[in-house]
């Protein structure tokens, strides 16, 4: 036995772990041990005082014994865990500095009558303005009353209603709070600056401040992101893959109590009450976008569809465009920086250009992102076994795919999956 992968696995997640061992001729397993601990993983190796070659991933610990008991065994770091690695990174980096939406120049065509309704009447005024807005233009009485799905008297009391009667403007509770502790976080952020351009050390603005040392020097830094990156981040729920037809069927004046009879039917399985606060979330998104002029228009691109460009292609997010895209990159440049950078690295991984990888580093230090840079860093204190991982075909699959059996063994053994699943891969 000459060449092996090795990875650790959980016995009990975040209390026990154990290290497997795995042929990569053979494809069998050699041993597993009950421990992941350094010294007992180098008392391992040294009963196999053959081996030529290690696959492992990016852990210290394995990293440390393979050279400590076999200094000139080859040792290959495995590349789908580099390039999952900086993806996170940069994962990361977006939503600590990007709004959950991104502001983009308006790229779609004149949204139709219905839209335009649908998104602009969400309380009494709007429906008001919107409807004196539709009678200037031409339309009839009967017209809007089709598009607000209303009565024609109530656009009739509309149209005749005097100035001081519409309702005021107000904005949502949630906004007024957003707004509010966006101030207060201006506020912290002056004066931790302040205190940090008259010279005082950054301990005692930590003492004198209660924030940490990182929170200080992403103050400091410059770039620092006044909104809260969760700030209107929709998570995924029932509703998500039923949102575009939802959106469809109310500007048809289909009610809530219908439209989830429709979906429900499609495998919808939440409330009416969620369909009702989608759509109001939805009009607070378009309220600053559709009813500015015509040449200051803007459209918003939601950052989770901006991320999905990390691992796919542009033809394969639905939920953008390549002219959206394109705006993006004007906008938020350092964003198409990054995009090209992941593509560079892929190409240096799989194509063997080991010697461009010094290059790519430099190039990415540059953009002096503090994700990145600690990607990179790692990097350099693995970079022999990461410059193998591009010179060798070798890679850990072999123990992940052991790993994923011994995963299965354990599910059946807590009686969370059937047995009967399990024989085909074992």
């Amino acid at each position: 036995m000459k060449k092996i992968c090795v990875d650790d696995f959980a016995f009990k997640k975040r209390y026990t772990y154990g290290t497997i061992m795995i042929d990569i001729d053979t494809h069998r397993v050699i041993d597993v041990l009950d421990s992941r601990d350094k010294d007992r993983v180098i008392e391992w190796l040294n009963t196999y005082p053959n081996i030529k070659v290690v696959s492992r991933d990016g852990s210290r610990t394995y990293g440390a014994a393979i050279k400590a008991s076999h200094p000139n065994a080859i040792q290959v770091t495995d590349r789908f865990h580099l390039l999952k690695n900086l993806s996170e990174a940069v994962e990361k980096y977006m939503c600590r500095l990007y709004p959950s939406r991104l502001e983009i120049p308006a790229t779609s065509t004149t949204l139709s009558p219905e839209m335009e309704a649908l998104y602009n009447t969400r309380n009494r005024r709007e429906r008001i303005l919107f409807a004196r807005k539709k009678y200037k233009e031409g339309y009839t009485q009967s017209e809007i009353a089709l598009l607000l799905h209303s009565a024609i008297s109530t656009i009739g009391k509309y149209l005749t209603m005097s100035e001081s009667d519409i309702p005021k403007s107000s904005s949502s509770t949630r906004e007024s709070q957003h707004q509010r502790e966006i101030l207060k976080k201006k506020t912290k952020i002056e004066e931790v600056k302040s205190m940090f351009q008259r010279g005082t050390p950054v301990d005692e603005i930590c003492r004198k401040t209660g924030h940490t040392y990182q929170t200080i020097m992403n103050y400091v830094s410059g770039n620092y992101s006044l909104v809260n990156g969760n700030y209107d981040n929709r998570r995924p729920g029932k509703l998500q893959k039923y949102e575009d037809e939802v959106v469809l069927l109310r500007s048809q004046g289909i009610t809530y109590k219908k439209i989830t009879e429709i979906i429900g039917k499609k495998g919808y399985t939440g409330t009416v009450d969620a369909l009702r606060v989608f759509m109001q979330k939805e009009r607070e998104h378009h309220k600053n976008s559709i009813l500015h002029k015509e040449d200051n228009k803007k459209e918003y691109i939601a950052r989770k569809w901006m991320i999905q460009l990390i691992y796919h292609k542009l033809d394969n997010i639905k939920g953008i465009t390549s002219e959206q895209y394109e705006e993006v990159l004007k906008k938020y440049p350092i964003i198409g920086h990054i995009y090209k950078l992941l593509r560079q690295f892929y190409e240096i991984i799989f194509s063997k250009k080991c010697n461009e990888l010094d290059q790519w580093m430099r190039e990415a230090k540059e953009l002096d992102i503090c994700e990145i840079d600690s990607y990179i860093s790692g990097l350099k204190n693995d970079i022999n076994a990461v410059k193998n991982a591009i010179n060798y075909n070798y890679n850990n699959g072999l123990a992940e795919g052991s790993v994923n059996k011994l995963k299965l063994i354990k599910r059946v053994m807590y009686g969370r999956q059937n047995s009967d699943s399990v024989l085909g891969v074992l």
